[in-house]
């Protein structure tokens, strides 16, 4: 009984590291890239936008650090990978004020 109780340190890290990649390929599953956004748009008209396919967890432009500006995409998080799903294909290739935008699973930021 004691035995079953206390396990060794390893087998902790092991589940940690195990629930930590599954947390991390449920996240990248429902955040998005989005590109080709119309520099006018906002944070919340982009959320706006992607509501349509489901329930949006967050939704952000990237800007210029030094101007301000938007770079033309951003990301957006949806709440389950089935509302990911839609907004690809709801929204991939599809024309926003002029342009046509591009929506694909974010992959995870490469080390430099």
């Amino acid at each position: 009984m004691f035995l079953e109780v206390f396990r060794p340190l390893s087998w902790l890290q092991e589940q940690t590291s195990t629930l930590h990649i599954k947390e991390v390929i449920t996240k990248m599953a429902t955040k998005l890239y989005v590109g080709n956004i119309p520099y006018g748009i906002t944070n919340e008209q982009l959320s706006e936008i992607f509501s349509q396919a489901g329930s949006v967890v967050s939704a952000t432009i990237i800007t210029d650090r030094t101007s301000g500006r938007s770079k033309g995409f951003g990301f957006v998080e949806m709440e389950t990978p089935e509302a990911a799903e839609q907004a690809i294909k709801l929204f991939h290739g599809k024309p926003y004020e002029g342009r046509n935008l591009v929506v694909n699973e974010a992959r995870p930021r490469q080390e430099s």
